[in-house]
């Protein structure tokens, strides 16, 4: 058995346990269909996550790019575009947005991507990112009144999009649900699976992805690490910092 086949029927398996609840035997019987934006510069994992979770709910997923050159990532391994932006569907169940501080700045003052965004954005059951991700939704005019987040060294920066930002793993406000930074992909992930296939499904997925985390350190946020290292941090990021704080300032006056 390949992994596609393996995956499909984890995939049925799965929502064989949907089909058990009323509140979600509707969405059981519905191929999902899933538009995840691809840009240079964007991180993999951010992208992945979520994608792992999403091929697990039988969801057809249409990777857009402006071409179908391949896209190069953080890590330098390319993803291929399935689709253009021309050729993308109209409508979709998940919009989702992958992050990526320097692609993600660049792509803020992109209008074909901006406009992509918007017009998806405006015909998509969900309106989706993870990490700086929710930047790009910001600067389509997505984010406007809604509670967000994004990483941590980026989040303030959504208030300049008229979002209010919040420094939970995962929000939810309405249609629109972010996630924090890099890793919180699955967490977000696994989130909009219970809200699409129940929470069943979304337990069946975190059990076989062994999603248990234990990190070896309490340093995963600016608070368990400290000011020392997380100013650290931001010290060694200052100047693409303060470029996506730029770009989202000018961009945002065009909202």
């Amino acid at each position: 058995m390949n992994r596609r086949d393996f995956n499909s029927l984890v995939a049925m398996t799965s929502l064989g346990l949907v089909a058990r609840s009323a509140s979600a035997a509707g969405d059981a019987e519905k191929r999902l269909t899933v538009i995840a934006l691809i840009h240079p510069g964007m991180i993999l994992l951010d992208l992945v996550g979520p994608l792992t979770c999403f091929n697990m709910m039988m969801a057809d997923v249409h990777l857009a790019w402006k071409t179908m050159d391949p896209v190069r990532t953080d890590t330098g391994v390319t993803v291929a575009p399935s689709t253009t932006f021309a050729e993308c569907p109209a409508e979709a169940d998940v919009l989702f947005v992958p992050g990526g501080l320097g692609g993600t700045t660049a792509m803020m003052d992109d209008d074909d991507v901006v406009d992509f965004l918007r017009s998806r954005g405006s015909r998509s059951r969900y309106v989706t990112s993870v990490c700086t991700g929710s930047l790009l939704l910001g600067a389509a005019g997505l984010l406007k009144g809604k509670r967000a987040t994004s990483h941590w060294y980026t989040r303030d920066l959504l208030s300049l999009f008229g979002a209010t930002p919040s420094k939970e793993r995962v929000v939810a406000d309405g249609n629109v649900i972010t996630g924090g930074g890099v890793t919180a992909g699955i967490d977000f992930g696994l989130a909009l699976v219970a809200r699409l296939r129940g929470e069943d499904t979304a337990k069946f997925i975190q059990l076989l992805l062994e999603y248990d985390p234990q990190p070896p350190f309490k340093a995963g946020s600016p608070e368990e690490a400290g000011r020392v290292l997380a100013a650290a941090v931001l010290a060694r990021r200052a100047p693409a910092l303060e470029a996506a704080k730029a770009t989202a300032e000018r961009v945002a006056v065009k909202i």
